[in-house]
């Protein structure tokens, strides 16, 4: 019965365990107040969180509901297929005033 017998005050592998219980309760907590977060944006139904915005390695991540998307920037500005839809101006006041071109208005009504 020499482990009944021992002293548990010398025994370096109890207190060993101990330490280990205490940081697995702490990174248990740490978990739960992360997920809990009101500020997480990932507990919404939609959201859009864009990474690196207006740099070259610019990467956006959309979620709808359950599905979640991910686009990467490719670094070219400016490129893509498509026609021209009309003109922005930018007012004194700083509000926007789009006037589609010609071509574009009569399309749209078919």
């Amino acid at each position: 019965m020499k482990l009944l017998d021992e002293d548990e005050s010398i025994n370096p592998a109890l207190s060993v365990v101990n330490l280990v219980d205490v940081f697995l309760v702490l990174i248990a907590a740490l978990l739960i107040s992360i997920a809990q977060n009101p500020i997480n944006p990932f507990l919404d139904d939609d959201v859009m969180v864009i990474k690196n915005p207006g740099q070259e390695d610019m990467e956006m991540i959309i979620k709808k509901g359950e599905k979640i998307e991910t686009y990467k920037s490719t670094g070219n500005i400016g490129s893509g297929e498509g026609v021209k839809a009309g003109v922005a101006y930018r007012m004194p006041d700083g509000s926007i005033i789009y006037v589609p071109d010609e071509g574009t208005a009569e399309s749209s009504a078919d």
